[in-house]
């Protein structure tokens, strides 16, 4: 079972996230912190304690925008010790996905935090640590049925963007923007770009975040003609305007976007191109 630090300098979602977090059986103990002083404070001593000393801590649940040291700047000094704890940052922003993940954060949850995503951090955690999944017997309710006296805290067994992916309608993906999820056509994405564990989805309206590698997305969306251009670039066959050679480069223009070929896949990509346009 976990013991867990949330950090958040506003105390109304400081309390919540404490409250789902209390709630979920796989967590033995969760306290907060109010800002970045008393965060490294309690961290400090934790690892002081050692890892089965009565303050320690196994996870930090991390606000990204406070007053004075930001998460990221919490994080990066956790990395420096020894031992530190495992960081899942929480945040209304998802721009910063990519320095989350440069700093082995486990998960990166968005707000306003919903039950179920929050529990699949937990499991993560859980997973990497090693732990048992399984908390203290306690009753357990139909899904989406109220436990009495505690929130119920569903704990899926895969991560989300691997659900959507397999579980929903295979000619549509699932995204999350600030808690609320929409279904994004795979017809509608131009183009896909890597961003350390997670993809970023082109489309002509916007783009958005999932968990889910390129390296998968490029497996599964072959058939549909996706193909894979660079280490960072899966690009829709069909959405490819322009295939440009110069100075010894080969790049595409899909859309507005120009995207670089590497050498690796300029021949085939080339090839592709050619038995589309002959038909």
């Amino acid at each position: 079972m976990l013991r867990v630090l949330a950090v958040d300098d506003e105390k109304p979602l400081l309390e919540e996230l404490l409250y789902l977090l209390r709630s979920d059986p796989r967590v033995r103990s969760a306290e907060g912190a109010s800002d970045a002083t008393e965060a490294l404070r309690r961290v400090t001593r934790a690892l002081e304690s050692g890892p089965d000393g009565a303050d320690g801590i196994d996870v930090v649940f991390l606000d990204i925008h406070m007053a004075g040291l930001t998460g990221l700047d919490i994080a990066r000094l956790l990395a420096g010790f020894a031992r530190p704890p495992l960081i899942v940052f929480v945040t209304a922003h998802e721009g910063f996905a990519v320095q989350a993940f440069d700093l082995k954060a486990v998960d990166y949850v968005l707000k306003p935090v919903r039950p179920e995503r929050l529990a699949e951090a937990v499991r993560r955690a859980c997973e990497q640590l090693g732990r048992s999944e399984e908390g203290p017997a306690a009753a357990v309710a139909p899904a989406g049925a109220p436990v009495a006296g505690a929130q119920a805290v569903p704990a899926p067994r895969r991560p989300v963007a691997e659900v959507t992916v397999a579980d929903r309608a295979p000619d549509q993906i699932a995204v999350e923007l600030g808690g609320v999820t929409r279904f994004v056509a795979i017809a509608d994405i131009s183009y896909v770009e890597a961003q350390g564990d997670y993809a970023r989805l082109h489309t002509d309206e916007g783009s958005h975040l999932v968990r889910i590698p390129v390296s998968t997305l490029e497996e599964r969306w072959a058939a549909r003609g996706f193909v894979r251009i660079h280490r960072r670039h899966l690009v829709a066959l069909a959405r490819i305007d322009e295939l440009r050679l110069e100075a010894g480069t080969t790049s595409v223009r899909v859309g507005a976007a120009e995207l670089q070929v590497s050498r690796r896949h300029a021949r085939e990509l080339r090839d592709l191109l050619m038995r589309k346009a002959t038909g």
